[in-house]
């Protein structure tokens, strides 16, 4: 009789959890084995930036699954495992302490690292990134000491840590070489408002420029001269300046690679037996019209499900709009769609701008490409299903307050 198949996934993550998770809803009854390097068990990523990072969440709330529910699943979850090569000829990998595992099919599920300061005295003590559940308790500690921060980036990340680091009672300086917040995120117009709520809570911020050189005693840091040759305290530095995607393993394989992982729009790299999600994957995305490489919990969470359904040969197209959400100080926020300069040639809002309740739409050519909704809620899924539609719509009912969008 035929053996049955296993199914391998390499990354212990939120999209690595979610995709063993589907293969037994989906009634696949071979051998599901997860590998993570990391000795936690599979957990999300978010809180680690906003509840568990300030202190008001137990750490019980970052995980996917209960312990239990990996055997109760027939999950072989071995934690502490790192992958070292990919070998697609044998379906095999190898691991770090010389053992190999056989698959039928394999999932990359592999994430992305913080890209690092590559900067005289980076490697001080007191210079900190965050992407684990290690990273979010040695951030917090250091923040319990009030102190000097010097944030690095004024992305999501940087932007969220910052508020921590406030919140905690930290001083914070936040440098950044885009002229505002999240300018390759959200473009200016929103950019400059994230700006003014964190100088509102006492942050500074140094646009238009970069780090330089990290100095202190000894081995510590204590101060960071930037590019403009100013030299800012600093007992902490937060390193927030993006992420690279963990392409090593495809490469080394020879699948192709190119901004992540290459992938189609089921989510299948070059190699028909191997595939990708979560941060990993340069995915084509149908409703784009383009590749494209998302880092959201959205993306982990959903897109390891499809890559699953697609391992079992179902006919998968993995298109959902883009949508990430944060939460700094008082303010919320969800964004549908990726409204990155260069994709919109116009920015609506319906609301109240000033107090930072109202709804954002970036259009190009009269049809909405991206949306954010400030502090309003239960409106993401309408957002979501117009820029899905396709449809140009009428500046003068998509700002009225007063018309529903689903009647834009």
């Amino acid at each position: 009789m035929p053996t049955e198949p296993t199914y391998l996934i390499v990354g212990a993550s939120l999209c690595g959890a979610k995709a063993a998770e589907a293969l037994r809803e989906e009634g696949f009854g071979g051998t599901v084995i997860l590998l993570g390097t990391e000795t936690e068990r599979p957990y999300e990523r978010p809180p680690l930036s906003k509840g568990y990072l300030l202190g008001k969440e137990e750490k019980s709330v970052i995980y996917v699954h209960d312990e239990a529910w990996y055997a109760e699943h027939e999950v072989d979850l071995r934690l502490g495992v790192t992958v070292t090569s990919v070998h697609p000829a044998g379906r095999t990998v190898t691991t770090e302490d010389g053992g190999s595992v056989e698959y039928d099919r394999l999932l990359l599920a592999t994430g992305a690292s913080p890209r690092r300061l590559a900067v005289p005295g980076a490697d001080r003590d007191g210079v900190l990134y965050l992407r684990t559940v290690g990273d979010s308790e040695r951030l917090a500690a250091a923040f319990a000491g009030g102190g000097r921060v010097v944030t690095v980036g004024a992305g999501w990340i940087g932007l969220e840590v910052t508020a921590a680091a406030r919140e905690a009672g930290c001083e914070v300086t936040v440098v950044e070489p885009e002229p505002t917040p999240l300018y390759r995120a959200l473009g200016p117009e929103l950019g400059e408002m994230f700006a003014d709520l964190h100088r509102e809570h006492g942050v500074q911020f140094r646009f238009g420029e970069s780090l330089s050189e990290l100095r202190g005693p000894g081995d510590r840091v204590g101060e960071v001269i930037t590019s403009s040759g100013a030299a800012l305290p600093a007992d902490i530095v937060v390193v927030g300046i993006g992420a690279v995607p963990n392409t090593g393993l495809a490469a080394d394989a020879g699948l192709e690679v190119g901004n992540g992982v290459v992938a189609d729009a089921a989510l299948r790299t070059s190699d028909t037996s191997i595939y990708a999600a979560g941060d990993l994957a340069n995915s084509y995305h149908p409703l784009l019209g383009r590749r494209v490489r998302v880092e959201h919990w959205a993306n982990a969470l959903n897109s390891g499900p499809a890559a699953a359904r697609s391992m079992l040969g179902q006919d998968v197209v993995y298109d959902p709009v883009p949508y990430f959400y944060s939460d700094q100080y008082d303010l919320g926020m969800e964004t549908a769609g990726l409204p990155e300069p260069g994709t919109y040639d116009q920015v609506l809002y319906r609301g109240d701008r000033p107090g930072r309740e109202f709804i954002a739409f970036w259009l190009k050519e009269s049809t909405v490409v991206a949306g954010m909704n400030v502090n309003v809620w239960d409106v993401n899924d309408d957002i979501q299903a117009l820029i899905r539609s396709g449809k140009q719509v009428d500046p003068a009912r998509l700002t009225d307050p007063d018309i529903p969008l689903p009647e834009v």
